[in-house]
């Protein structure tokens, strides 16, 4: 009975009330995408980020823009922080770490990185294993879990 009444006076209350209710009682997660990156000769893109913990190398990426998708979000994050247009994108990887969602790309690039974002001190292409050593685990996992697929012959 309590719970018909609870239901009753949750569709009285107008939407944009439930809206704001949902919002303030539901963990928030912040969403970002990020991308592998190859060049003509299979090297991967591999960025020194100003912000990013830690050594500061990675791959390339960032956070989602209210309202945007997420593979309009990694193109423009390349486009923002490298000048490069990427093509053949593809999703690899939709994942959450505790309050974050993570979408994870894979693609390949044509001409020189030109880095126009302050927040990259430089750029990259290595091969496997070039990439420095201080780079986060995680994200070397995922760059070899990539080049394991490519390897079997699924692009």
């Amino acid at each position: 009975m309590l719970k018909q009444l609870a239901g009753k006076i949750w569709r009285k209350i107008p939407w944009f009330a439930r809206l704001k209710i949902i919002r303030l009682t539901q963990t928030k997660f912040t969403v970002s995408v990020a991308a592998i990156i190859f060049n003509d000769a299979g090297k991967i893109l591999i960025l020194d980020h100003v912000y990013r913990p830690g050594s500061g190398w990675g791959i390339p990426g960032g956070f989602i823009n209210p309202d945007e998708q997420p593979e309009i979000a990694v193109r423009r994050e390349l486009q923002e922080e490298t000048g490069l247009q990427i093509e053949n994108v593809r999703l690899f990887l939709a994942r959450t770490v505790k309050k974050h969602v993570e979408f994870i790309f894979e693609a390949e690039a044509n001409g020189a990185v030109d880095i126009v974002s302050n927040e990259i001190f430089r750029a990259e292409w290595l091969d496997f294993d070039e990439i420095p050593e201080e780079m986060s685990a995680i994200q070397r996992d995922l760059i070899k879990q990539v080049l394991e697929k490519r390897a079997n012959g699924k692009k």
